[in-house]
């Protein structure tokens, strides 16, 4: 009895979590995107960050973590670094060039660069058939969205440097994730997350360094910004650090990193949707086919032959 219910709580724990990464994280970017109206950009992270990452090293170490363990930091810290920092830095420098529902269609490709970068997986991953043609399709759907920031007019004249910024993000996340799960991870209990903290306050450390060598403290008047600003800011620190990347490494601790990553599946849906009918964002037929394209190869990535067709077959020989 005690068993089944530890079974049928780490089913519902599994089930809140993806939720948490699909349709939270998706709603991120529309959130990041208003409080950038008013907040530059490595201040928005350091307030976030710093929020997000004392309020649960605090709650950790009131359940009893050991939250100063000196290998975890360390771990974590990489992590931040990596996972956190650069990523995030990323999206909100983009986000000043291309729509936040452009971001997240870009981001959607995470899900492939996890595949490729997932050395201890290369055995299995590159042996399938779907796996590999899942890439081939995924970066095609990348090469298309590429070139259309070359020549839509419409578009912002820095929005190519935007993309090339985002596929760096993307990158960076897929080791920072990889990094979490084979390294980081180890150093604490399961449904521990005092590491989490640590990635954040690091991360935030950056993020803080980063804002008084560009002087966005001086230069921002908190008098002035929003209130939706300073709602969006909250949401991100509450809904998009707190609990939607806790959810994320804990994922990454007792399910796989390829199928944590379909997050990407969801995402770029959340986050068109709210930019399309909340923040007014204009999103091209080519961006739209763009997002079946790389969301058809993410899907073919988690697919396993049942049977091994003749095509399958002949792949492996090559292999």
């Amino acid at each position: 009895m005690g068993k089944g219910n530890k079974t049928s709580g780490n089913r519902t724990g599994i089930i809140i979590a993806y939720f948490l990464i699909y349709v939270v994280w998706g709603s991120t970017y529309f959130f990041i995107g208003v409080a950038l109206k008013d907040f530059p950009p490595f201040l928005l992270g350091a307030l976030r960050f710093t929020a997000a990452g004392l309020i649960l090293l605090s709650v950790c170490y009131l359940r009893g973590e050991r939250v100063f363990k000196k290998s975890l930091v360390v771990r974590s810290a990489i992590s931040g670094v990596v996972l956190l920092f650069v990523d995030m830095a990323v999206v909100m420098l983009a986000q000043r060039y291309v729509t936040s529902s452009f971001v997240a269609i870009i981001a959607s490709s995470t899900a492939l660069w996890i595949l490729l970068l997932d050395a201890p997986g290369w055995k299995f991953n590159f042996r399938n058939f779907f796996t590999v043609s899942g890439g081939l399709v995924g970066f095609a759907g990348v090469v298309m969205l590429y070139l259309e920031q070359l020549h839509a007019e419409w578009l912002s004249p820095y929005s190519r440097w935007g993309f090339l910024l985002l596929v760096f993000g993307c990158i960076s996340w897929a080791l920072g994730s990889l990094y979490a799960k084979y390294r980081s991870s180890q150093e604490e209990e399961v449904n521990a997350f005092a590491g989490s903290a640590w990635q954040m306050l690091i991360a935030s450390g950056m993020f803080w360094l980063c804002a008084v060598v560009r002087g966005e403290l001086p230069k921002t008047d908190f008098s002035s910004v929003s209130a939706n600003s300073w709602f969006s800011l909250a949401y991100l620190i509450v809904f998009g650090s707190l609990l939607a990347y806790s959810a994320y490494v804990w994922l990454l601790k007792v399910r796989p990193a390829t199928e944590v990553g379909t997050h990407a599946y969801v995402n770029p849906f959340i986050a068109v949707l709210l930019g399309v009918f909340l923040g007014n964002e204009q999103v091209s037929f080519v961006q739209i086919i763009g997002l079946f394209i790389i969301l058809l190869g993410v899907m073919m990535i988690g697919r396993q032959p049942k049977k091994q067709p003749v095509l399958y077959k002949c792949f492996r020989l090559f292999l």
